[in-house]
């Protein structure tokens, strides 16, 4: 083992070009991932010991420091990787400094031999394909069973397997989440007032016991299934004989919209999701349905007569990404009185056997007076969310159910629902709750964030958090999907609104439903906020 410095064994030219490396420039130190794998066989064939470090470091601070230092004496050369900016889920306002500054201040330090930017979102790939002798961690790794990610025992497990060992260093921690939210804020003052008041009330830990106990929780997912489809386009001008835009195509992209996209938010928290929804007898999509489905979700998926599978299409800019028209593709009349029994039979059958029920009504007709009416009677949770669009814009309403424990819908939805448009929501609130003797209603607003209300706990506002918004779309409901199941389990009304704004921040800060919600990034960015 070795202090500091380059210290090698071999011939005198060796020795010569280690010294040259000690004295190249930062900027020289900063490599590819293949290079720096053909500079590790190199290191390794003279018998020399490797040492890696990989994080984000979003900002160089007094642990980082020691914590390489401390690395460096494991062995003959000590590389550090980095987290590429895209893989960053410390939350849509991370990283604070991008992948070629962090790793220009990593390089600039002495005791670190070469730096390289990560090409995967984890770090088990790299350690299989760097193979180091030592890979190692800050003493806050030590304990695998608080790592939420479960990304410690991974990368324990690649780095044994390619014959290296895992190391930690104990030395002093810091937290560039805590440097940067208290030394170089990015949110509005209101905002960080907000999340220090809130970090009062409830640590994480607190939060993570209700992500936890929604693991076991029975739940069912019931609406329309939706494919939601982008068509990217770039203008090419004014027609020249009529008066409208013409558009080429350059790709188009697909999704598992509607309650598809909220079963598999619901599936990335707990183990025992159930979805029931109406497909098209006319092309019916179910292949690509099914295998954009989330192994957890056990679905039934029954067919109406005379229509197809519901499609919406977005004709989209592809350079400013501006949403220019849809095209729905679509039957929403109503129900025929065959599928309507077909359908409230099956409700009648399986929503005993579920902890919750989560409704959300896109109003296309598929629920019915008499299939909410079977759903009310026999849920022994309810969570339901009505929503207004095009289709069905003063037609939609909440009030086709006669109870439910929560209640999570817009602002703009509940205004119509009462026909008052600028009244105060902490009046309407109570009304609606009210009249759907509902426990819980949750009003969500955009980038306003949230109010919440119960009999109980009365009301509060918590604000919005997210940073960059890419896309609105499913942001609502991905607000519904885990909401909705901390609601089941009782969970503080605060606590409730500022994990679904968390969650909204996610949903926004990716193209429609490219991603789900998933447990890990959430956790990692109420971390990040609460720091």
């Amino acid at each position: 083992m070795h202090q500091s410095g380059f210290t090698f064994s071999g011939s005198a030219a060796q020795a010569n070009g280690a010294a040259a490396t000690a004295v190249a420039g930062t900027k020289d130190k900063i490599t590819e991932l293949e290079k720096l794998a053909d500079i590790i066989n190199a290191a390794r064939a003279r018998g020399q010991k490797v040492v890696h470090c990989h994080g984000v470091f979003d900002l160089l601070h007094i642990g980082h420091i020691r914590h390489f230092e401390e690395a460096r004496k494991q062995g003959d050369l000590l590389v550090v990787t980095l987290t590429p900016d895209r893989f960053v889920n410390k939350g849509p306002h991370r990283p604070a400094f991008s992948e070629t500054l962090r790793a220009e201040a990593i390089a600039a330090l002495n005791c670190v031999d070469f730096v390289a930017i990560n090409q995967w979102p984890m770090a088990v790939e790299l350690i299989k394909f760097l193979r180091p002798h030592y890979y190692v961690k800050g003493s806050d790794y030590k304990d695998a069973e608080k790592d939420v990610t479960g990304g410690i025992a991974l990368e324990k497990a690649a780095v044994e397997s390619v014959g290296g060992q895992l190391v930690f260093t104990d030395d002093i921690v810091f937290s560039s989440s805590t440097l940067i939210n208290r030394h170089m804020p990015v949110f509005s003052k209101e905002l960080s007032e907000y999340l220090k008041d809130f970090a009062d009330k409830y640590s994480v830990d607190d939060i993570v016991k209700y992500l936890d106990m929604m693991k076991p929780l029975k739940v069912l997912t019931i609406g329309e299934a939706i494919i939601d489809e982008y068509q990217y386009c770039e203008a090419i001008g004014k027609s020249s004989k009529e008066p409208m835009l013409a558009v080429r195509l350059i790709s188009s992209e697909k999704f598992a919209g509607g309650i598809l996209a909220v079963g598999n938010n619901v599936a990335n928290f707990s183990d025992n999701v159930g979805l029931l929804s109406l497909l098209g007898e006319q092309d019916s999509q179910e292949d690509f349905i099914r295998s954009s489905l989330s192994d957890r979700i056990r679905a039934e998926l029954l067919t109406r007569q005379d229509a197809p599978t519901i499609v919406k299409r977005r004709i989209i800019d592809n350079y400013f990404f501006h949403k220019l028209l849809a095209v729905y593709t679509i039957n929403d009349q109503q129900l025929t009185d065959s599928d309507d029994a077909k359908l409230c039979a099956k409700l009648e059958q399986v929503v005993p056997e579920y902890d919750a029920v989560i409704v959300v009504d896109f109003g296309h007709s598929m629920i019915t007076p008499r299939a909410a009416e079977v759903i009310c009677k026999k849920a022994k949770f309810l969570a339901v969310n009505t929503q207004s669009n095009a289709g069905n814009l003063g037609y939609q309403t909440i009030f086709k159910y006669n109870r439910a424990d929560y209640v999570c819908i817009t602002e703009n939805e509940l205004r119509l629902e009462v026909r008052d448009r600028a009244g105060d929501v902490t009046n309407i609130m109570p009304r609606l709750g009210q009249k759907l003797s509902s426990k819980r209603v949750v009003i969500t607003r955009g980038k306003r964030g949230c109010v919440c209300y119960s009999e109980d706990e009365g009301f509060c506002a918590v604000p919005a958090v997210a940073g960059q918004v890419v896309d609105r779309m499913g942001a609502g409901d991905a607000f519904l999907s885990v909401t909705a199941m901390a609601a089941a389990l009782n969970a503080p009304l605060e606590l409730l609104g500022f994990v679904g704004n968390a969650v909204g921040a996610q949903a926004v800060s990716t193209v429609g439903h490219r991603d789900s919600i998933n447990r890990s990034t959430l956790t990692k960015f109420i971390t990040s906020l609460l720091k």
